[in-house]
């Protein structure tokens, strides 16, 4: 997901996204876990669109209460 992206979505958007995400990731670990995944890089890559979400989130959160 770009930026642009992530930028488009609603709060509740995001909040659900941050959501799924750390459940794909929960996935993803636990199958690396049992057996070698073919890209361990797609762990870092969730790892890294999580914080981006979770970022974002933040920023419209601490824009809300300025105003």
């Amino acid at each position: 997901m770009k930026n642009a992206e992530i930028k488009a979505l609603t709060i509740e958007d995001l909040k659900s996204s941050i959501q799924s995400e750390k459940e794909a990731l929960q996935r993803t670990k636990f199958a690396h876990a049992i057996s070698n995944i073919e890209s361990p890089i797609n762990i870092r890559a969730m790892r890294r669109l999580i914080a981006r979400l979770k970022t974002e989130l933040h920023a419209r959160q601490t824009a809300q209460i300025k105003k």
